[in-house]
């Protein structure tokens, strides 16, 4: 496999748009790694340049210690993956599967090999006679894996490929494509706009807005300390709850909010927010950090609107004057919607934000 590094990589379009502004960072051999945001983030444009379909506009991009800015696609040692598959809808599997070897002039006795071996990692070997017409969604997806497999590439580039599938699909398309990084051990970089997707999949995650790197962490830090405002909104389903106020101290530190106070209590990370005394935070809050107890062990009190049974949890969901907030508890003896709900911090997993520029304050 390969190490893939981006120094200082731009897109800028005609007419000045900038798509991806100055992404820095190394990927290591056989590393999966995520790029992940919203729509219109830069995700796939950074994907695109990796592969060489999008062109450079500054930076430069290395592969195993080789610029390639000005390489040419099929001359990278890259296969990728697509959001709609991009199968031949007249070719069986295994021509689907064979397809680029032949054009890369590989013997007939290779491609057979090749063609086998990925079948069978993909369980695909009962269908290698059939056209993708008659596949499921999940089958054509194999296909698509092992069309890119087959190529035995120095990465494998995976743009949004879970996203035409439904929920049970993508599950098991997950612990597929998972189980395929293991056992091949490649180096795969792969888009999604799903942060539950980046989540699970990923060993590093990169997070992207506006065509800006906002943070670039594992998986569990990313949620347990996000770097801004941002990353603590998009990371986590639900999101992080968020409540802006003045952050005020004299027995014990409190956030004075325009709903009224909530009590923070002393936690151990409070000695970083001596300078922010008197002076306006964002108080960030996952939300199973913020749970229902008795009243008078209560941060805050807020009124329940709505019960979101998920199965093995429920959300409920919450009004704080006018700021809706989430509590994610184990199903139990839960209070009636319409009722008022005390409420608990977790006072050592508490965040907090500079309003102004949206990064963490340091705790």
């Amino acid at each position: 496999m390969a190490t893939v590094r981006l120094d200082q990589l731009r897109k800028v379009y005609p007419g000045g748009h900038v798509g991806v502004a100055g992404a820095s960072f190394d990927i290591a051999d056989g590393e999966l790694l995520v790029l992940v945001g919203p729509s219109g983030c830069g995700k796939t444009t950074l994907l695109r340049m990796i592969a060489g379909l999008e062109s450079i506009s500054g930076g430069t991009l290395s592969i195993d210690g080789r610029v390639v800015n000005a390489v040419e696609p099929k001359d990278r040692d890259i296969a990728m993956v697509f959001q709609n598959y991009a199968l031949y809808p007249h070719m069986t599997v295994a021509e689907n599967l064979a397809f680029g070897l032949k054009l890369r002039g590989q013997s007939k006795t290779e491609i057979d090999r090749r063609v086998r071996e990925a079948a069978k990692t993909l369980e695909l070997e009962p269908r290698l006679e059939s056209r993708p017409g008659a596949l499921s969604g999940g089958q054509r997806q194999r296909v698509a894996l092992g069309r890119a497999l087959v190529r035995d590439p120095k990465v494998f580039l995976l743009d949004e490929p879970l996203s035409n599938l439904d929920a049970k699909l993508r599950l098991t398309m997950r612990v597929e494509i998972a189980r395929l990084h293991r056992q091949l051990k490649a180096t795969m970089i792969y888009v999604t706009h799903d942060q539950i997707e980046a989540m699970t999949l990923g060993q590093r995650i990169v997070v992207l807005d506006g065509g800006v790197i906002q943070q670039i962490d594992t998986p569990m830090n990313l949620y347990d300390r996000p770097a801004n405002l941002f990353v603590a909104g998009f990371v986590g389903s639900p999101g992080m709850n968020l409540l802006r106020g003045t952050l005020k101290l004299s027995q014990s530190w409190r956030l004075a909010t325009e709903h009224g106070e909530v009590l923070l209590g002393r936690p151990a990370q409070a000695s970083a927010w001596q300078e922010w005394h008197d002076r306006g935070v964002v108080l960030g809050i996952r939300p199973e950090d913020l749970l229902p107890v008795e009243a008078g062990q209560a941060a805050l009190s807020a009124a329940l609107e709505v019960l979101e049974p998920v199965g093995n949890e429920i959300f409920l969901n919450l009004r704080y004057g006018g700021q809706a907030l989430v509590s994610r508890v184990s199903p139990r003896a839960l209070p009636e919607p319409g009722s008022t709900v005390p409420l608990g911090l977790a006072v050592e997993r508490l965040h907090l934000f500079d309003p102004q520029t949206g990064m963490r304050i340091a705790a």
